[in-house]
């Protein structure tokens, strides 16, 4: 079965999976989480805070234990004085920077479009 045929018809029922990649993609965070760490790579949570800007360290947490719950990264934990954790991505978590990316040349390409909608729709 193609992939056309899985996503027709009765494809975003209640119980189907592809409402799972959805629900991943729906948080405003988590996206960016993830395509952080498959641009840089493993990284400590204050890397990440850096990175990302405009997110708080509970929000970034959160985040993280989320994507972690999702088998979408992997916490490691090294046995050092003070106690040093980073985060990578899984195989999963690789695989979503595929969709994570082609949302973002599509918001390059009508962000502008949304937002002026919505400007006018505010405005009636």
């Amino acid at each position: 079965m193609g992939e056309r045929e899985e996503l027709a018809g009765d494809g975003f029922a209640a119980d189907c999976r592809a409402r799972v990649a959805f629900e991943v993609l729906a948080n405003r965070w988590d996206s960016v989480v993830v395509f952080i760490l498959g641009e840089g790579g493993p990284m400590r949570p204050r890397d990440l805070l850096d990175r990302i800007g405009g997110i708080s360290p509970k929000v970034l947490n959160d985040a993280l234990r989320r994507l972690e719950c999702n088998g979408l990264v992997e916490r490691h934990r090294y046995a050092e004085a003070p106690p040093r954790v980073d985060y990578a991505l899984t195989e999963a978590g690789e695989a979503l920077l595929v969709p994570i990316r082609a949302m973002g040349a599509w918001a390059a390409r009508y962000a502008d479009t949304v937002l002026a909608s919505q400007d006018r729709f505010g405005t009636r």
